[in-house]
């Protein structure tokens, strides 16, 4: 099976130091203590719970680095809505080295799935209303592009990935340059193209499209506030909404008619799957 690894992220650099951490220098002393070294072992990774799978690719890798000679072999696709119970990887291979990996390739799997599996939850609220999901760069450090890769295995698109991929003036760039007109000139007035401005008033919004913006993100507005600011628009440019975006707002603010709507919780709040190794 071929793994979707995402673009520029290194596998390998990344299973090392992540073992590296969990092993320290004296490896799995337990295991090397109560199981023969010749001892081999096979086990299923299974969900405890429904889930949007992401990730599974990633813990065979773990596996694999541990017992190159393991047998490992993928159960379900990435993406995959699966029941609770369903197995999702099988591995057979020498113990010690096996359960030397299994927290790696859980805490990672269980990470990843957790947040496709809200971003799923998140896209289906707002099917059939024409709103985009996106992310945010609300993400831990170190594994923003592992958290993004699940959030567009759920069904999201991705925002920026880096803060020189995109161009966002926000409050604090506003208020430092001297208003939203101000902020807007100087972006362009240095070749900067695609720019995005956040605004938190319906007065700012004129001064935005005037200057040259091309998307307003539209802060913590709530619905009333959103069709009144989407009016002013006038579908000039796209709108995104943002602040504020929980489960239970988020079908009234993609019904207001915005085009995008991003979600910091996807990856800041996500809870961990539950998937267990088994001995089987």
């Amino acid at each position: 099976m071929s793994y979707p690894i995402p673009d520029g992220f290194d596998t390998d650099a990344f299973v090392r130091a992540t073992l590296a951490e969990d092993l320290g220098t004296g490896g799995d002393v337990t295991s090397a203590a109560v199981i023969p070294a010749e001892a081999r072992l096979t086990a299923v990774l299974a969900s405890r719970d429904a889930v949007t799978v992401a990730g599974l690719w990633l813990a065979a890798a773990f596996f694999r680095a541990l017992d190159p000679a393991s047998s490992v072999e993928v159960l379900a696709g990435e993406g995959d809505a699966v029941a609770a119970g369903t197995p999702l990887l099988r591995i057979a291979g020498n113990a010690c080295a096996l359960l030397a990996a299994e927290r790696s390739a859980l805490n990672t799997v269980q990470h990843l799935t957790g947040i496709a599996t809200l971003t799923r939850t998140y896209v289906d609220a707002i099917a059939g209303t024409g709103a985009v999901l996106l992310d945010t760069r609300k993400t831990l450090p170190g594994l923003r592009v592992l958290e993004k890769y699940a959030t567009r295995t759920g069904g999201a698109t991705n925002h920026r990935m880096r803060l020189d991929d995109g161009v966002m003036i926000k409050d604090n760039h506003i208020a430092a340059a001297g208003g939203v007109d101000a902020a807007v000139r100087a972006a362009k007035a240095a070749g900067l193209r695609g720019i995005v401005v956040e605004v938190d008033r319906i007065d700012q919004i004129e001064a935005a499209l005037v200057a040259g913006a091309d998307r307003l993100l539209l802060d913590n507005m709530a619905p009333p506030t959103l069709r009144e600011a989407l009016a002013l628009i006038a579908g000039r440019v796209p709108a995104e909404a943002s602040g504020g975006v929980n489960l239970t707002t988020i079908r009234a603010i993609a019904e207001t008619g915005v085009e995008y709507i991003s979600v910091g919780r996807i990856t800041q709040s996500a809870p961990a799957a539950d998937i267990g190794m088994d001995y089987i």
